[in-house]
């Protein structure tokens, strides 16, 4: 087995794992010394690939599969918990919002709202009334980065927002066209 051959098969392995794999157990399983497999996920890090050196072993980092999706709605700050426990129901995870002000351009926050639990977080703050809704600048109006497992499950959120009477329509002077074609 070649160098460049051990190397896939090491990151085969930590792909798999769902824990951390041990330097000895590769070096065991490859037949070569501890100190080969530490030069070669030296090599694979080189190559751009994510390892973490744990307690226990090696880690993958294994790139985000999460599809995402920009929506822009339109409702009242009552609606809101409405329209974020939409999104999270149907498998949604709601990343940010931003707005588009013609004066100040795109004002963008992150939320990282996965669940109703983070929803009443939200609510929580907001009706503290120490601040207001970021959309109450542009009079509800607002985008959210939504993201989701897959394809199909954007395209349900999508359908149910639209459902609700939430989607708003993209107007001639915003400098993108965010939904998808």
């Amino acid at each position: 087995m070649t160098g460049n051959e051990r190397r896939r098969e090491i990151l085969d392995c930590l792909s798999a794992s769902d824990k951390p794999v041990s330097g000895s157990a590769l070096a065991k399983r490859f037949s070569v010394s501890r100190q080969v497999v530490v030069q070669d996920i030296a090599l694979l890090r080189a190559e751009g690939h994510q390892i973490l050196s744990a307690a226990r072993g090696y880690v993958l980092v294994k790139p985000e599969t999460r599809r995402t999706r920009v929506f822009k709605v339109h409702h009242t700050p009552e609606e809101a918990a409405d329209e974020m426990n939409l999104i999270v129901d149907c498998g949604g995870r709601i990343e940010d919002v931003f707005i588009y002000h013609r004066v100040y351009g795109v004002v963008r926050v992150p939320m990282r709202i996965a669940s109703r639990l983070d929803v009443r977080r939200y609510e929580e703050e907001i009706s503290g009334g120490k601040s207001l809704p970021l959309s109450n600048a542009t009079s509800g109006y607002h985008y959210h980065t939504v993201s989701a497992d897959s394809e199909q499950v954007l395209d349900i959120i999508q359908s149910e927002l639209e459902k609700r009477g939430y989607l708003a329509k993209l107007q001639d002077y915003e400098p993108v066209n965010f939904w998808k074609s």
